[in-house]
C-alpha cells in the first residue's frame, strides 16, 4: 500500500507562469494521485486534460486528486477507473513533484504501473497516446516535463 499523501516530501518544486498572479497569502496543497502506465513494448500513456479544467488539451500522465481518508495507490485506482476504464494492478511509488500554478498548487505523487486490465475509455472526452521519449505530442502540460526528465535519467522512456 502507498504511503498517505502527506507523508511524501517533494522531490522537486516547479513553479508554472511565474508571471501570472496567484492568489495572496499561502495557498493549500492539493495531493494528487499520477499513474506512468507503461506497456510491455515500453511505451507510456499520455492523456490530454479534458475540455473545461485548466490547461484543457495538454497532454499529462493520467491520474486525479486523492480524497480525504484516501492512499495514494486508492485515489490512483479509482481515478484511473473513472477517467480512462482500467482496473490497475500493483502501484509502484516513484516520485513526488510539486507544482504551483496559477490556478491551484499540487503535490504530484507519481506511481509507475506496469499491470492493468480493461480496454482504454476516455470517459472525460480526453485523447490518449502511447508515447517513448521523445514525446511526439504537444502542448505538454508543464508538470509533465519533470516526469519525463526524470523518466529520461531513468531509462524508462526508451522501452526499458
Amino acid at each position: 500500500m502507498t504511503k498517505p499523501a502527506a507523508a511524501q516530501a517533494p522531490d522537486e518544486v516547479l513553479v508554472v507562469d511565474a508571471d501570472r498572479p496567484r492568489a495572496p497569502g499561502p495557498r493549500p496543497v492539493v495531493d494528487v494521485a499520477v499513474g506512468v502506465l507503461i506497456d510491455r513494448a515500453g511505451r507510456f500513456l499520455l492523456t490530454t486534460r479534458p475540455p473545461g479544467k485548466a490547461y484543457a488539451g495538454h497532454w499529462e500522465f493520467p491520474g486525479g486528486k486523492v480524497e480525504p481518508g484516501e492512499s495514494v495507490e486508492q485515489a490512483l485506482r479509482r481515478e484511473l477507473q473513472e477517467e480512462i476504464g482500467v482496473t490497475i494492478g500493483a502501484a509502484q511509488p516513484w516520485r513526488v513533484l510539486e507544482a504551483d500554478y496559477p490556478h491551484a498548487r499540487v503535490r504530484l505523487h507519481v506511481c509507475r504501473v506496469f499491470d492493468w486490465c480493461g480496454e482504454l475509455q476516455m470517459h472525460e472526452g480526453q485523447a490518449f497516446a502511447w508515447q517513448t521519449l521523445p514525446v511526439t505530442v504537444a502542448p505538454v502540460l508543464p508538470g509533465t516535463w519533470p516526469l519525463l526528465r526524470w523518466m529520461e535519467q531513468d531509462g524508462n522512456g526508451q522501452g526499458a
